[in-house]
């Protein structure tokens, strides 16, 4: 009687044992994976729809909707401050994996935005180049 009640307490230490360090895994594999927001644009001929934008710091990814431009349209996000016209001060994971060809959508790749502010634009379209994003707590 005593060996079962043992084989038991073994059985049952060895399940709860398995559950638990599942159970950790799965947590661990839930904090791994970030929330990512999409923030949809509007391009119409010359413009942005939207002209200003405040966020929380995270991670995003952007979706280019070209609303009747007759012609491909992107997408350019640089920290306010910064050269423009310069690519390499161009946050490059925020441009559409593709161009965003006449009344169609296209995504970027996600971002990290930290505070601060950044300004968007087209050079295809083109649009105005003080279109604001605004990121703080």
């Amino acid at each position: 009687m005593k060996k079962l009640i043992l084989v038991i307490a073994v059985a049952l230490t060895s399940i709860m044992s398995a559950s638990a360090q599942e159970s950790m895994h799965d947590k661990a594999e839930h904090s791994m994976k970030k929330h990512v927001d999409i923030i949809s644009l509007d391009q119409t001929p010359g413009e942005f729809t939207v002209k200003q934008l405040e966020l929380v710091p995270g991670t995003y990814k952007f979706e280019i909707n070209n609303k009747g431009v007759g012609h491909d349209v992107g997408f350019v996000l640089v920290p306010k401050g910064k050269d423009i016209n310069n690519p390499e001060n161009h946050i490059k994971g925020a441009y559409v994996t593709a161009p965003v060809a006449n009344n169609s959508s296209q995504s970027s790749k996600t971002v990290t935005l930290t505070e601060g502010e950044y300004v968007y634009f087209c050079p295809l379209n083109p649009t105005a180049t003080d279109n604001t994003i605004v990121v703080k707590k």
